[in-house]
């Protein structure tokens, strides 16, 4: 596969090994090179998933991270919706059908609305719910003939209250938590799942400008006092990815420390 990279440039990292929860299935991971994303690539391959992940640039984590993990990393441009299809199709042509797909690619976008571009908009949109919908939408009746399948979309607590200054991000992040609600409705009864984990502020690097007073006063309103780890949200996504949680579908996950309740 085109632009496709394993632990040792290989096409395509080991099979999940047998015993474990998610052994002998194909999970898909978009943004998985750095924050969330990567520790979500970890705790599937953990669980005995074998996993390929997207990236946009960041070659050199993602080479890491196939080479900790034994997952395939696979470049690709979320808001190209051409690439997005295509690579969809040459995953599903090469590899057999994808039975776990974790939506969290995505970048925020820290704007008055005064201040947003229709272009910057349209981007938005664009990676955290027209691909969310093109992969879907591409990889459901995989699932379908699997009569098996998770869906898990990466929303935000923006999403749920919304953020002055990130009029734009918390609109898509309402949209993908829509998506999650209606979609979990029209596919339940082929044995998919649909489910949203919505965090809150996480000590990735898309928070690294939470610094000094501002992060004070972020952990003051915390109950726990003190900002998540990628980890822990990470095993949220895991945990809805289990055969055990076969039960739960149409909800949204909230790892936020308390900030929301």
């Amino acid at each position: 596969m085109s632009g496709a990279f394993g632990p040792s440039d290989s096409s395509f990292g080991p099979a999940g090994g047998a015993g474990r929860p998610l052994a002998g299935r194909l999970a898909l991971v978009t943004g998985g090179s750095r924050g969330i994303g990567r520790a979500v690539v970890e705790a599937l391959t953990a669980e005995g998933a074998t996993v390929l992940f997207t990236f946009k640039q960041a070659v050199t984590e993602a080479r890491a991270v196939a080479g900790q993990t034994g997952a395939t990393a696979l470049q690709l441009d979320l808001a190209d919706p051409a690439a997005v299809e295509h690579l969809a199709a040459e995953i599903q042509a090469e590899f057999g059908p994808v039975a776990l797909l974790v939506n969290n690619g995505g970048h925020a976008l820290e704007k008055l609305l005064l201040d947003t571009a229709i272009a910057e908009w349209d981007e938005l949109m664009a990676v955290h719910l027209r691909a969310p919908y093109q992969l879907s939408r591409a990889l459901l009746p995989g699932m379908i003939r699997l009569g098996w399948g998770r869906i898990v979309n990466i929303a935000s607590i923006w999403g749920m209250v919304g953020a002055a200054g990130e009029v734009a991000y918390s609109a898509a992040k309402a949209g993908q938590i829509g998506l999650t609600k209606a979609l979990a409705q029209e596919v339940g009864s082929h044995g998919i799942t649909v489910n949203a984990v919505a965090p809150g502020a996480i000590a990735t690097a898309m928070l690294s400008d939470l610094q000094g007073e501002d992060l004070d006063r972020w952990l003051e309103r915390t109950p726990v006092g003190r900002l998540g780890t990628a980890a822990e949200v990470a095993s949220v996504v895991a945990f809805l990815c289990r055969p055990e949680a076969s039960f739960i579908t149409g909800q949204v996950w909230s790892p936020n420390g308390g900030v929301v309740i």
